[in-house]
């Protein structure tokens, strides 16, 4: 075969292979705080996983700052034209939540339900308000679904949305719904919309004790069946949002404790990722395998684009 033509079937093989490897945008947002300094040293907590996953040749990582107090509605990662070049968004968020405007948040999720964005969620980001309003539409897909099919284009809905405080053991469990139906026989969901949270926490840097469920899943790709994070804080079940679609791992303490903590949904066309193990102290993103769970997941989020 001439050379020339070897040549041109070569070019055109690499150029086909990186077409098929089209870079992963990934936008780390953390809130930055500065005691994560006593576990991370000179770098931020994002910024620390954003080294890490820009090794990996699939990833393009930008790694960003929550803007300053009264600066947040115009933080310039979160603008239309940041999130359009974005297709996973890690998130970590812990004292600042409800700076970030409902309205920001429900840009987030309207880019995960219509599959242009994937998001995922790490430790304290349970109540971050990309989170909660992603959890609540993930609800309002499911309460929606129990009812007969005729009837789900013209239900109302009565969205009863909780204070996102503390809950107590006896607290009643949420998300939860009831259907009525009036006399003009038009259906109205009254829906307990996910506090998003759970009873119990402590942070003494004891152990968490991990086990890989979905074994063969891409995102528990090269994880062990069972492994330890070293030093992590602890959230006991039950955690107020809805049923995942997959959980992914479990996790348990020595007194008993235990989390669903990878657990992965589908909204709308998009999927959203929460991944438990954390703590601004506690040096759990300078351990490989919590590391290895957030590229995998972020490898495989944005190849699902």
């Amino acid at each position: 075969m001439p050379t020339r033509l070897l040549l041109l079937i070569a070019l055109f093989s690499t150029s086909a292979f990186a077409a098929d490897e089209k870079k992963i945008r990934v936008l780390i947002w953390d809130e930055q705080q500065p005691s994560q300094k006593e576990a991370y040293g000179e770098k931020f907590l994002g910024q620390t996983i954003a080294a890490h996953l820009a090794k990996n040749p699939r990833l393009e990582v930008r790694s960003v700052a929550m803007p300053k107090k009264g600066e947040t509605e115009n933080d310039p990662a979160l603008t239309e034209a940041s999130l359009d070049a974005t297709d996973v968004l890690i998130w970590w968020g812990h004292v600042r939540h409800r700076e970030v405007s409902w309205a920001t948040a429900d840009r987030i999720v309207d880019r995960i339900k219509s599959g242009k964005l994937a998001l995922i969620a790490l430790h304290s980001a349970h109540w971050a308000s990309p989170f909660v309003r992603a959890m609540n539409a993930k609800t309002i897909e499911l309460a929606l679904a129990s009812l007969p099919e005729n009837e789900r284009k013209t239900a109302q809905l009565d969205l009863i949305m909780p204070k996102y405080t503390a809950v107590k053991r006896e607290t009643p469990l949420t998300p939860t719904w009831t259907s009525t139906k009036a006399a003009d026989a038009t259906t109205t969901l009254h829906i307990n919309m996910p506090h998003c949270v759970f009873p119990a926490w402590r942070h003494d840097a004891k152990p968490g004790h991990i086990t890989t469920l979905a074994k063969d899943h891409p995102i528990a790709a090269g994880l062990p069946e069972k492994w330890d994070v070293t030093k992590t804080e602890m959230y006991d079940e039950p955690f107020h949002v809805p049923a995942p679609d997959l959980q992914i791992f479990e996790e348990k303490w020595d007194a008993g404790e235990h989390f669903r903590s990878g657990m992965l949904w589908k909204v709308g066309q998009g999927n959203v990722f929460y991944f438990r193990p954390g703590h601004e102290t506690y040096p759990v993103y300078l351990e490989a395998l919590p590391l290895k769970v957030v590229e995998n997941a972020a490898v495989w989020l944005g190849g699902k684009k």
